[in-house]
């Protein structure tokens, strides 16, 4: 994210990051068409607790979709109902085309067999090596010894620990268990990763590596993956799309830089709130809505709206009738999200009527946050 604050901020600053924004990889285009996940109507009840209300959700196959709420929103519910340990009350599940709802247990072991799983606190088996916890699943499978030696070594080299297969889990690292982790849930060649909170446990850095790795297997291997977290910067960094789940519902979703541009709740805005450029605490704090001093508005730009020379032909075209406050620039795949606020005389209505005329005109997306009186 570029930062800049303060009326004698250039618009060059920003300028600069909008033109450097690519296209050729804007659209995220999926290995295959269909969807690996479909959700229609799903409700679950705990007695009186509503966990899941009506969720419809459809994961494509090749996609990255990040599923994000706050502890208690129903994601970890919405995960065991698509492994099958928890059925719903109501609506249909649908993993690669097939209804997995009311299957017998015998019958969920074909579609589990489809799903690989990662964990946050990794789940590994002490007493194994890094190789036996990784070849654990394909045991269970019936694969024979000579092929699974075959498959974890080619596993291990994908998540970079082939030197650590005799190792024991005490002596690796956090982020390292979590590679094992998620070799362990790729063993049987699954269709689809589910993540749940996969770097929750893990250092700042460490995050960051897992991430990559999880963005490399998608594009290398087309692996689907339904990113479960509460950190609105883990979908920034890999997911394609994201959803916002809050009390048992999806209360917003969509591809990951829309919904950074132009969030549709609070919630979303606040999940965001680290992530977007925010006025200043002390202006902040000042913010009325009696209609006196300045206006402060909120201006957003984002994909080709972002691009060119718009913010320069902004201040050209409006010299002197409004102070920039504060604002960034950030490339989420690939397009310019541009925020910013702007303060405006409120005395003076026909400036603040043409500038937001002006600012309507380039598709911005345009919020009134409050007034504050002027100082002196």
């Amino acid at each position: 994210m570029t930062l800049f604050s303060g009326a004698e901020t250039p618009f060059s600053t920003l300028q600069r990051g909008v033109v450097d924004s690519a296209h050729d990889e804007a659209q995220v285009t999926f290995r295959d068409s269909g969807s690996v996940v479909r959700l229609q109507g799903v409700s679950r009840r705990f007695g009186q607790t509503r966990a899941l209300h009506a969720i419809s959700l459809t994961v494509q196959k090749g996609e990255i979709l990040g599923l994000i709420g706050r502890s208690g929103a129903g994601k970890s519910t919405l995960i065991r109902c698509l492994n099958g340990l928890e059925q719903p009350d109501e609506g249909v599940i649908e993993i690669e085309g097939r209804n997995i709802t009311g299957l017998s247990e015998k019958q969920l072991q074909t579609v589990r067999s489809r799903v690989g799983m990662v964990f946050q606190h990794f789940n590994l088996l002490s007493a194994k090596t890094v190789a036996q916890n990784v070849a654990l699943p394909l045991k269970i499978a019936g694969m024979d010894k000579a092929q699974r030696q075959q498959r974890v070594t080619e596993l291990l080299d994908l998540v970079g620990l082939a030197d650590k297969a005799q190792s024991y889990p005490a002596a690796l690292s956090g982020g390292q268990k979590q590679r094992v982790g998620i070799a362990r849930a790729l063993a049987a060649s699954p269709a689809l990763l589910l993540c749940d909170e996969a770097t929750s446990a893990l250092d700042p850095e460490t995050t960051r590596s897992i991430l990559a790795l999880l963005k490399s297997l998608n594009q290398k291997l087309g692996i689907t993956i339904l990113l479960i977290t509460h950190e609105m910067e883990v979908i920034k960094s890999v997911a394609h799309r994201v959803a916002v789940i809050n009390a048992g519902e999806i209360i917003e979703q969509g591809p990951v830089w829309q919904v950074f541009a132009h969030q549709q709740s609070d919630l979303t805005r606040m999940l965001l709130r680290g992530l977007l450029p925010q006025l200043p605490e002390n202006l902040a704090a000042r913010i009325s809505d009696q209609k006196q001093g300045d206006a402060i508005y909120s201006v957003h730009f984002a994909g080709d709206d972002a691009q060119g020379d718009l913010l320069t032909r902004f201040a050209a075209a409006l010299p002197g009738k409004f102070r920039l406050l504060q604002g960034g620039v950030d490339h989420i795949q690939h397009y310019a999200v541009v925020r910013f606020f702007i303060a405006l005389p409120a005395a003076n209505a026909a400036d603040e009527q043409q500038i937001l005329s002006w600012l309507h005109a380039q598709q911005a997306h345009v919020e009134l946050v409050g007034y504050v009186a002027s100082h002196d």
